[in-house]
């Protein structure tokens, strides 16, 4: 007994490396835990009493963890036990802690009522520079639930980058950890719905219901909460909402397409909650991460491998989202079934058959490209549109350019800003951010864009 409690601190740091445990996931779980008492073969670890909604957790995650650490450390076999330290003076026997009631079902049910996508989890993310901060966000607060560590976590970035599914990860992760929490996650346009419904139907028993809904949870989910934005009664309804869940100590996650100092018809008032928490932004995947992401979905999704060549192909070709790169393994496999052709026989042949409209392999789209198309639509010299002259006749045409460069490749705000010899990416983002903006209202900008386009991407 003694000699494992001297060992203690070094059994916990074991844990943590060879589990690999982030620092938040040890300080939140493992830190606090005690040696209580040693009973024949059954290590029993108290957990502090500041963490008594966490006994089940602990022990379906850690038990076995535990049990092999210290028996390895101590070349004995040893179980494992955890109780509360208000329990620990009546500490009963080992077994009558071990006896869990079969959440099973219960769990399955709970994922379903919150909307979760069951394949939307952190084990099939992949992980790449483009999206490692919001993803350490995003288990940061998955992990450390019912503790709030950010909020509200706000994810940006462009459609079909992995938002959603970050979303849906942290959710499933909540359920599985606290089957008896109440996770909602809705889509802005399915809360607009309902708002619009409530109060079509003119009747209070009807809003209220709508209240108890989005007031009553532990964790709130809305993606796409750009779309709510000037919609007077559902951004009314939903600055209620939020103020009603945050001030109760929920938590609250949201996702846009841009962040919050950049959505220029956003109320103050929102702008200032939404950057209460912590913002985090998902950019494009570069080559080896999209390369990375066309494995995993090829392998979690039809349970095949697709050649490697066929994986570099279409990431060298497809530049434009996530959701891009799985619909482009899908019309492979469609295509394999379609023609009788066994998955595991592939061939390139097949691959560029399948994606013949999704890529011209005589024309790749890179910055230079975009440069060169612009710079002819509008009568220039791409040199003119890569130097330092700040004419309206070269300014226009160069905030074309990162528009066009953001939308139809990955290439970084950071690597754009070089292209175009700008000290600053901030200028790339107001560049693209005002070109995004005056798309909506601009029928004539949006015919320039639609005739360049077809020139960079001949139909």
């Amino acid at each position: 007994m003694d000699n494992m409690k001297e060992k203690w601190n070094e059994i916990k740091e074991k844990v943590k490396r060879e589990y690999d445990l982030s620092d938040i996931s040890y300080r939140t779980w493992i830190e606090g835990l005690q040696i209580h008492s040693v009973e024949g073969d059954v290590v029993n670890i108290m957990i502090p009493s500041d963490q008594a909604n966490a006994l089940d957790y602990i022990s379906k995650k850690f038990t076995n963890i535990f049990i092999v650490t210290i028996s390895e450390m101590f070349d004995h076999d040893y179980e494992v036990n955890f109780l509360l330290e208000s329990k620990a003076n009546s500490l009963g026997s080992a077994s009558s802690y071990d006896k869990k009631p079969d959440t099973s079902s219960m769990e399955n049910m709970n994922h379903e009522n919150a909307n979760l996508i069951p394949r939307c989890r952190f084990e099939t993310f992949v992980v790449g520079s483009n999206n490692k901060f919001a993803h350490a966000s995003a288990l940061a607060v998955a992990e450390s639930f019912p503790m709030i560590t950010y909020n509200p976590l706000f994810l940006y970035g462009g459609p079909g980058l992995g938002k959603t599914h970050l979303m849906h990860s942290i959710g499933h992760m909540i359920l599985d950890n606290h089957p008896n929490m109440k996770v909602l996650y809705v889509t802005s346009e399915e809360f607009t719905n309902e708002v619009i419904e409530s109060i079509r139907s003119g009747n209070a028993a009807s809003m209220t219901k709508l209240r108890e809904k989005y007031r009553t949870v532990d964790v709130l989910m809305i993606d796409d909460v750009q779309n709510i934005i000037g919609k007077i009664s559902t951004q009314e309804e939903f600055f209620n909402t939020f103020n009603a869940l945050h001030s109760t100590g929920k938590q609250i996650i949201l996702s846009s397409d841009k962040p919050p100092k950049q959505m220029t018809a956003l109320d103050e008032r929102f702008r200032s909650r939404f950057e209460w928490g912590l913002t985090a932004d998902i950019q494009p995947p570069d080559y080896e991460t999209k390369v990375a992401i066309l494995r995993k979905y090829a392998e979690t999704t039809f349970n095949i491998n697709i050649p490697e060549e066929i994986n570099q192909y279409i990431a060298n070709n497809i530049k434009s989202s996530i959701r891009d790169l799985e619909g482009a393994v899908k019309k492979i496999v469609f295509l394999a079934k379609l023609n009788h052709v066994d998955t595991a026989n592939i061939t390139m042949d097949l691959a560029e058959e399948a994606l013949r409209d999704k890529i011209d392999p005589n024309n790749e789209v890179t910055p230079k490209l975009i440069i060169e198309v612009v710079a002819e639509h509008f009568g220039i010299k791409p040199e003119d549109i890569t130097s330092q002259r700040r004419n309206a006749e070269f300014a226009f045409p160069r905030q074309i350019v990162m528009y066009l460069c953001r939308k139809l490749t990955d290439t970084s705000y950071t690597n754009i800003a070089k292209l175009l010899n700008k000290k600053d990416h901030t200028t790339i983002i107001h560049g693209c951010d005002k070109i995004e903006e005056n798309l909506s209202t601009d029928k004539e900008l949006q015919n320039k864009i639609q005739i360049i386009e077809k020139k960079i991407i001949p139909s």
